[in-house]
């Protein structure tokens, strides 16, 4: 049976309510912040009663994602819980300093499949949607769910209790107030995690979803310890010799349109192998046609096999580039989101371009 994790008392003493799929909270107007707060003490009440939480989060895991799952992981284990993270595809080696002792499998490996088979309860973050969990996905509809995440709702959420507030700046912000919901200080593991959960989906504080509640909690949270010099140096000073090479490769293909301020950089499998470089040095790429002196949209289109194609798109203007990826299929933010297409390179690079083009004409 579930064992009761002895979390502070902003806990009900009362077992998670049963799944109710589809119910999700998406704080709006007047009484969002109570909204979110009822929300967020309902999750808090399901990890708190159950013992054998899974953490899990969308495939090739960002910052956001990583960083959450790093710190709930510690928090549930310093309340003596036994989490254990179970991702679609590796905990990214960026990362991994976040995780100190604990490891991270996936759902493919036979100590993922057999955590996922004795979860009681699994929470996802930074995702509600099933199409990015992987193997996971078929984890979901056997297993209780709770889901905290930031990004704009698309469809049903996979579970209940769910938060899905896209005021968030990241899902850091509120794993930071669920954690935090009882006054509790966080460890410095904790908070050395959602420092860079925050600081990854905030572009280190320079996008424009940084809000005055990020820098809020990046304050509490060095309060705390975080050591930001040390941050900064794990995740930004990591080039490897092939990266730079990567990046040489990637500056040679960067194009722009004649007309529009779209700029974007398509790169091919060759390409990447060539230089030697891994799919981490494939990370940041996007920026640089972004940081092109009036460029709108930016685009970076990596092959990844012979019909297959993925875009990230940045936005710096008014274009909704979270509105293009899902005409196309896929999803994410206004300013920075994404799809894999079933189309070959130059086709995909083509279908990206005619939508960017029309929301760069016809912005949202």
């Amino acid at each position: 049976g579930a064992v009761r994790q002895r979390l502070p008392s902003s806990c009900s003493r009362r077992r998670a309510p049963p799944s109710n799929r589809g119910r999700g909270v998406s704080p709006e107007g007047e009484a969002s912040g109570r909204t979110r707060r009822r929300a967020l003490e309902r999750v808090r009440e399901a990890i708190a009663s159950h013992r054998r939480v899974v953490l899990t989060t969308h495939v090739n895991a960002d910052g956001d994602g990583a960083g959450c799952e790093a710190a709930v992981a510690h928090f549930l284990r310093r309340h003596g819980g036994a989490p254990t993270i179970v991702n679609p595809t590796p905990f990214p080696p960026l990362y991994r300093f976040l995780l100190g002792e604990m490891e991270a499998t996936t759902a493919s490996e036979s100590a993922g499949r057999r955590a996922l088979e004795r979860a009681e309860l699994i929470l996802v973050l930074d995702t509600a949607e099933p199409a990015r969990l992987g193997a996971v996905a078929a984890q979901l509809a056997s297993t209780p769910v709770a889901i905290v995440d930031h990004h704009p709702p698309i469809g049903e959420a996979p579970g209940d209790p769910a938060v899905r507030d896209p005021t968030a700046c990241a899902t850091g912000e509120l794993v930071y107030e669920m954690l935090t919901l009882a006054g509790e200080r966080l460890a410095p593991p904790e908070a050395e995690a959602l420092y860079v959960a925050i600081a990854s989906d905030t572009g280190s504080f320079s996008f424009s979803n940084t809000s005055a509640r990020a820098h809020e909690i990046a304050a509490r949270l060095i309060d705390v310890g975080v050591d930001t010099g040390r941050i900064y140096r794990r995740l930004h000073v990591q080039y490897t010799t092939a990266g730079l090479a990567l990046l040489g490769v990637a500056l040679s293909r960067l194009r722009t349109d004649p007309e529009l301020p779209i700029s974007w950089i398509a790169l091919r499998r060759s390409d990447v192998a060539r230089v030697r470089a891994t799919s981490q040095d494939l990370d940041g790429l996007v920026e640089y046609p972004r940081r092109l002196r009036g460029i709108e949209v930016a685009i970076l289109l990596r092959e990844l096999g012979r019909d297959r194609t993925k875009a990230s798109l940045r936005s710096n203007g008014d274009a909704n580039v979270a509105a293009v990826a899902t005409t196309l299929g896929g999803g994410g933010h206004e300013k920075a989101a994404g799809v894999v297409l079933d189309l070959g390179l130059e086709e995909a690079t083509t279908a990206v371009l005619e939508a960017v083009r029309h929301a760069v004409r016809s912005p949202t």
